[in-house]
C-alpha cells in the first residue's frame, strides 16, 4: 500500500520551510510520496489575505517541480465550505481507496486539535507526524500518549507565510525563505503588494 503524507496548508505562500518538512518526512519515514494539500481559508484563523486558489496552486507547483516525490493535491479547494480536514479525508480515500494517507502537521496546529471537526474519527484512522513549529503549543495530554500521534524532531520551521507577505510588501524576502521561481512568480504577478 502506498503511504502519502498529506501536508495541508494555505501556501499563502508557499516558501522552503515547508519544503525542507516534506523532504524531511520523505527521507525519515519511508514514505512513497508528500501531497501538499492546497486549502481555502482556515476556519481557525482569522481572514488573512488569501490570494486566488489557482494562484496558490500554481506557486506550489513551481515550487514542488524539483522534487519528484512532492506532489500537489488541490482537491480541497473543489470540496463545499468550510473547509474540514475530515470531509477532505474521506474524499480522499474514496478517491484513492489504496492509499494509505497519514497527516504531517506542525506542533501549533496539533495544540487545538482536539477542536477540530471529528478529531476523534480522524485519530482513530489516521496517523498523525507533528513537527515543531516556530512558538509551538503545548499538546494536550490526551493526544500526546495517543497511539497515532507520532512526534518527529525535523526542521524546526521559523518562518511562516506571514512573515514572508510582510517582507515581499517591504521588499525584503529572499531566496533563504522562498524559491526564486515562486520569488519571479510573485513579482510578475504583482502578489501580496
Amino acid at each position: 500500500m502506498k503511504k502519502i503524507g498529506l501536508f495541508f496548508g494555505t501556501f499563502n505562500p508557499i516558501h522552503n520551510g515547508h519544503l525542507k518538512v516534506a523532504n524531511y518526512f520523505l527521507e525519515k519515514d519511508e514514505l512513497h510520496e508528500v501531497w501538499l494539500v492546497v486549502s481555502p481559508q482556515s476556519p481557525f484563523k482569522e481572514k488573512e489575505n488569501l490570494i486566488e486558489n489557482r494562484q496558490r496552486i500554481e506557486m506550489v507547483n513551481i515550487a514542488s517541480e524539483d522534487f519528484p516525490k512532492i506532489k500537489v493535491c488541490d482537491d480541497e479547494t473543489g470540496l463545499p465550505k468550510p473547509s474540514y480536514t475530515f470531509f477532505t479525508l474521506i474524499h480522499l480515500r474514496n478517491k484513492f481507496p489504496d492509499f494509505n494517507f497519514i497527516l504531517i502537521l506542525g506542533q501549533d496546529i496539533i495544540g487545538y486539535f482536539n477542536q477540530w471537526k471529528n478529531y476523534k474519527d480522524i485519530l482513530k484512522d489516521y496517523k498523525i507526524y507533528v513537527y515543531p513549529r516556530g512558538k509551538s503549543t503545548a499538546i494536550p495530554k490526551e493526544l500526546k500518549k495517543h497511539r497515532n500521534i507520532h512526534l518527529f524532531n525535523a526542521p524546526k520551521i521559523e518562518i511562516s507565510s506571514t512573515a514572508v507577505r510582510k517582507m515581499i510588501l517591504n521588499g525584503e524576502v529572499s531566496l533563504s525563505e522562498i524559491p526564486k521561481k515562486v520569488k519571479d512568480y510573485i513579482t510578475i504577478n504583482k502578489l501580496f503588494i
